[in-house]
């Protein structure tokens, strides 16, 4: 079979543009469509996050979907059928009722059904749709490693919609580019989990066909490129040598960037805080990333005009900035979070914890702490255990030989029945739920209770107070980020910036 002679209508030309800025792709739609459109449309890369989309447009339908963008998104979904099945399970005409639980969305396994796979396809394209829609901006897609099942789906439906680049980080993403290699060319894929106790001759692989699941039809695909999210020199240089395919530049992250951190390398030490120590060892070699011969990009306290220049003097092609996009208008934070976060920051008030505990992942996290969020210590302490929407999962094989699920912050019965250490349970908290709770989709539980939030962000939080356009604004736009950034450096110095290589 092969492709049939129909495009998508968001699929662009690959490009060989480089940006200077970087837009990072955070949280559970923190970086939604909005915000990576109004990056993109000043000449910069706006990136979306990809995790967690199909419970992102669920309860976006499920809400009403006033303004109607998801339904158009989905009207310019190349598998009309698909589409209209998504729209006629999900949708509620003037949303749910304010007490009413969202639908459960399932939790994709290493052998996702056709229905799961239908609505993590759609639910990508329309993120990336909607950032590309009606402009030839750079959009980019972010993943984490650490969530593999939904990764293949996703990537496709990110490629129907024509998305530019696709970064990754959280683990060593080297089958992805591949995997990009082999769905721009309408074959079928396949990814090899991490099982916990599985034989190393036994290898569990979660697949996708795009033939089999358009029923024959697939659109001509642009392989977009592959930028994987590093945190040593060594990392970079085995993924440039040892992928499965082309791997077209790093984003270089330290451990003062928001989110999930690598942990530092040797044995975990911990300050007075609790938080993990970093020392010499953990700084990142610039000269043996640059010696790779692939553009990189700087990440984790580069949000200021003079780092932008430090990291284009120090070869690299320019900075990926999280934070201070993160509580820009367009993000997709709950502006009652935005406007705190400001306004603590010009009293000085806002403390952000490295917590060692807190993701399931056992990467370490940065928590910003606030009131009525699970960094206090009696909302985590209040909150039933529940693990419904399963992102952070991590297989295992079973006595009888089969793959398990189980999460370390799921109820502690259930998590030890599994196998699992009871000591891994402490201090984790809920990333999943609590991610999707601080962009205003938090599920209503059964006793009337919403799920508490968590916030990340990092370190240097309080220098977005320099992107406000006065002393008396409460908020800043994300063009405005981007000309203060650019500020400190001429159009030459970031159009001589080393660029990605033609192939």
């Amino acid at each position: 079979m092969s492709h049939t002679e129909f495009s998508p209508a968001a699929a662009s030309e690959a490009t060989h543009r480089t940006p200077t800025i970087i837009q990072g792709g955070m949280g559970v739609a923190v970086s939604d469509w909005r915000l990576a459109r109004s990056v993109a449309l000043t000449g910069q890369m706006g990136v979306v996050s990809g995790t967690a989309m199909d419970t992102v447009l669920v309860r976006r339908l499920q809400l009403g979907d006033a303004d109607g963008k998801m339904r158009h998104a989905l009207s310019e979904f190349p598998y009309p059928a698909m589409a209209k099945r998504i729209v006629d399970r999900y949708f509620i005409e003037g949303g749910k009722a304010t007490d009413a639980p969202f639908a459960a969305t399932p939790v994709v396994s290493e052998k996702p059904t056709q229905a799961q796979l239908e609505l993590v396809v759609a639910a990508n394209f329309v993120e990336v749709f909607l950032a590309k829609e009606d402009h030839d901006g750079l959009v980019g897609v972010n993943f984490l490693e650490k969530i593999q099942t939904p990764t293949l789906a996703s990537l496709f439906g990110a490629m129907l919609a024509g998305v530019d680049y696709v970064l990754m980080g959280a683990g060593i993403p080297r089958h992805i580019p591949g995997v990009l290699d082999r769905l721009a060319e309408g074959q079928s894929v396949e990814y090899p989990l991490y099982v916990l106790d599985a034989p190393t001759d036994e290898p569990v692989v979660t697949t996708f066909d795009p033939m089999e699941f358009g029923g024959g039809e697939i659109p001509w695909l642009n392989r977009p490129r592959f930028l994987a999210i590093v945190s040593s020199a060594t990392l970079a240089s085995m993924l440039a040598k040892r992928s499965n395919g082309r791997v077209d530049g790093f984003i270089v992250e330290g451990a003062s960037a928001g989110g999930h951190n690598a942990p530092p390398r040797g044995k975990m030490q911990l300050n007075e805080r609790g938080e993990p120590i970093y020392g010499k060892r953990d700084a990142v070699d610039l000269k043996a990333i640059e010696a790779i011969g692939l553009p990189f990009w700087l990440a984790g306290s580069y949000g200021t005009p003079e780092a932008v220049r430090q990291a284009l003097e120090t070869g690299a092609s320019g900075v990926q900035v999280g934070t201070a996009f993160a509580f820009s208008n367009e993000s997709g934070l709950l502006g009652s979070i935005k406007t705190e976060v400001i306004q603590r920051c010009k009293s000085g008030t806002l403390d952000v914890v490295t917590d060692p505990l807190a993701s399931p992942t056992g990467f370490p996290f940065k928590v910003l702490q606030m009131e009525g969020t699970v960094s206090e210590d009696a909302v985590y302490q209040q909150r039933r255990r529940v693990c419904d929407l399963g992102f952070l999962r991590q297989a295992y094989r079973r006595p009888d030989g089969k793959t398990g699920w189980r999460c370390p912050g799921e109820p502690t019965q259930s998590y030890v029945a599994k196998g699992g250490e009871l000591a891994h349970c402490e201090g984790r908290k809920c990333v999943c739920n609590g991610l999707v709770a601080n962009i205003g989709l938090a599920q209503t539980r059964r006793d009337g209770t919403t799920e508490p939030a968590i916030v990340t962000c990092g370190d240097d939080v309080e220098t977005i107070l320099q992107f406000l356009p006065s002393a008396t604004a409460t908020a800043y736009s994300a063009p405005d980020v981007v000309r203060h950034l650019l500020s400190g450096v001429t159009e030459q110095e970031t159009s001589q910036s080393p660029s990605m290589v033609a192939v």
